[in-house]
């Protein structure tokens, strides 16, 4: 019995040596990765996509300007047409937008006609975060914003073509807003109102009409015709430093 009981002591202590030998086994060892199972000749299998974060559509401007063509608009001073003044205008504003980063579309970049559903298709295909028709006359003083005078909808969807534009009318207003507080802080006056015409009521963003008119001399204003370009500038500038306050609201 005693050769049992010294042979049992003897075990006993080489295990204990053994685990004190081997520190692979006082911890706990990571179980081998799995593999997926492969068929002979099939591709591996991917690994699983990892989702990523989806980017907001950019922040597009889409500029009109009014009349074209055979279509003059109205006789400013000077006999100059209508449609000249809100072409320089665009392409002062376009100029303008791009120097602050902002992307735009413009319906006409010369003297082309241009029907109001092929002015509203082009912003609705631009997918646009503000639209500008650029408007100007003879009469009044400073600059008239117009929006759409139909009654705002909270349903963008199947809208009829004519009434498109009021599920944005909201918006709209807004626009009209930050637009009217940069002119006013430019001092060049300003009056508001609301119209139902082509292609404003079809246009599937916010939409403002700005229609500028001479700048009547005054306590606080110089007398200016729509021609003056150093008015024109005036007017541009304190449009686009309202549409980039529009793209900050925007992008929240």
């Amino acid at each position: 019995m005693r050769w049992i009981e010294a042979a049992a002591a003897l075990g006993m202590a080489a295990v204990a040596a053994g685990l004190e030998q081997s520190p692979a086994t006082s911890q706990a060892q990571a179980p081998p990765a799995v593999q997926m199972p492969q068929t002979p000749g099939m591709p591996p299998v991917p690994a699983p996509a990892i989702p990523q974060p989806v980017q907001p559509p950019p922040f597009v401007v889409v500029v009109d300007a009014a009349h074209g063509g055979s279509d003059t608009g109205a006789r400013l001073s000077g006999g100059i047409e209508e449609k000249e003044i809100t072409l320089g205008i665009a392409a002062r504003l376009r100029s303008t937008l791009h120097a602050r980063g902002i992307v735009v579309v413009t319906t006409r970049q010369a003297d082309v006609n241009l029907m109001p559903v092929d002015r509203a298709q082009i912003a609705n295909r631009a997918q646009g975060a503000a639209c500008l028709t650029i408007h100007a006359t003879a009469t009044g003083s400073g600059v008239h914003l117009f929006t759409s005078s139909l009654s705002p909808t909270g349903n963008s969807r199947f809208l009829p073509w004519p009434t498109a534009q009021s599920a944005y009318v909201t918006q709209s207003l807004k626009l009209e807003s930050e637009i009217d507080s940069a002119l006013a802080h430019a001092a060049i006056p300003v009056s508001l109102g609301r119209a139902s015409v082509e292609p404003m009521d079809s246009v599937t963003c916010p939409e403002v009409a700005v229609e500028v008119a001479p700048l009547v001399g005054g306590h606080v204003t110089e007398a200016r015709p729509v021609t003056d370009a150093v008015y024109q500038k005036s007017v541009v500038d304190a449009v686009a430093a309202a549409l980039e306050q529009w793209r900050s609201d925007w992008k929240q």
